[in-house]
């Protein structure tokens, strides 16, 4: 293996095209992608890392604004992209990028198939070759520049041993006859980026802000203001928002309404740092937020006591499933397909077939046995209240 060749390093329009010439006359690729989500208000994608069998490379999308002589490799289906959990690197790659993925391979999800217990790629790694990754680089921040050496040679190790270690996991996988259900999920992945990047940003209100739940509509108005004024002072100062000031301290502001700045002092997590920073914000926050409409939290759908029923059954029937595979419940039956089939409650497999075309495998090895369980009477134990 190639580890002691030098890194390659691109930080230029002419050495992308002379990397990506060089990427695509292979057939494996081992791929990763490091964002700064947690050090930045607008997350972005900071360093592109690939392994081919000949060599170890890093792309630096902060140096190099155009990423298009990358876009066939990831397009191509003739080359097979290996990537460690590339749900969020997808995700990043098609909305920094507008980059579609075509023929990938997934060793967590191939982990997971295989019933493996701890799926981290050090895990993996460690199972596998017995090599141990260092941990201590693990919440770097990738935007920063320049790019220190030993944190290059760290990026180098998570696609390092990617192609080895999909070797050995597809071996396994066909041995045990479950290279077809990994290959379905691979197939399915992109689309399922694709689905979920289509909805638009709408304000979900300060819901899903914790300790949202025990305010009244007066205080849950003003948490609404408050945190307005968080994402204002986080996008300015380019800071994710928990770095502004945390959740559990918007809440407490919020349930307290404060009206001059010593009443800020008692709430945990003002210090009197914050209180010289923001308490002037924060306290005209409150007011706007005393003076808007109170807030009511949003009504749940009806309850469709049918619908309910059958997700139940096909989630002890998946359950059971599991077990035998020995593998998570979500490998045998993802979740988003269990609620398509509860609601759709198809009778037989003409109506269960075209629900489930984009998952070929499972539909031949289990459509009948989820017809079975969706027909069958739920047992009185196990309904939930």
């Amino acid at each position: 293996m190639h580890h002691n060749s030098p890194l390659f390093i691109a930080t230029t329009a002419t050495q992308l095209s002379q990397l990506a010439s060089r990427l695509a006359r292979h057939e494996l690729l081992g791929v990763d992608t490091e964002s700064n989500s947690l050090h930045a208000f607008r997350e972005r994608l900071c360093l592109l890392q690939f392994s081919s069998p000949e060599e170890d490379a890093v792309v630096d999308p902060l140096a190099i604004e155009d990423l298009s002589p990358l876009a066939g490799i990831f397009a191509n289906p003739e080359i097979e992209k290996i990537f460690h959990a590339a749900e969020y690197d997808l995700i990043v790659l098609n909305r920094d990028y507008g980059f579609p993925v075509a023929n990938l391979f997934d060793t967590m999800i191939a982990a997971r198939i295989l019933g493996r217990k701890k799926v981290g790629l050090g895990n993996l790694l460690e199972e596998e070759f017995g090599i141990k990754l260092e941990k201590r680089y693990q919440r770097a921040d990738w935007g920063a520049r320049p790019l220190r050496r030993e944190l290059l040679e760290y990026a180098r190790l998570d696609t390092h041993h990617l192609v080895e270690l999909r070797d050995r996991l597809k071996a396994e996988l066909e041995e045990r006859g479950r290279w077809e259900l990994a290959d379905e999920d691979f197939e399915r992945l992109p689309m399922l980026v694709r689905s979920n990047g289509e909805q638009p940003e709408t304000e979900a209100g300060p819901w899903s802000i914790k300790g949202a739940r025990d305010l009244n509509p007066r205080q849950a108005a003003i948490l609404l203001e408050l945190a307005r004024y968080r994402e204002a002072k986080a996008a300015e100062a380019d800071r994710p928002l928990f770095k502004i000031m945390g959740d559990s301290t918007l809440a407490a502001i919020a349930a307290a309404q404060p009206q001059k700045p010593a009443e800020l002092e008692s709430i945990e997590g003002m210090t009197p740092g914050q209180i010289k920073r923001h308490g002037k914000g924060l306290l005209d926050a409150v007011k706007r937020g005393e003076q808007a409409a109170p807030l009511k939290r949003p009504r749940r759908g009806a309850y469709d006591e049918a619908y309910v029923e059958r997700v139940e059954k096909l989630r002890l029937w998946r359950k059971k499933a599991a077990q035998e595979l020995e593998v998570e419940s979500d490998v045998v039956l993802p979740r988003d397909l269990m609620h398509a089939l509860a609601r759709a409650n198809p009778r037989d497999l003409a109506e269960l077939a075209p629900l489930m075309a984009g998952t070929p495998w499972r539909l031949v090895h289990y459509g009948e046995q989820m017809l079975k369980a969706l027909k069958e009477p739920l047992a009185k134990g196990n309904k939930q209240g």
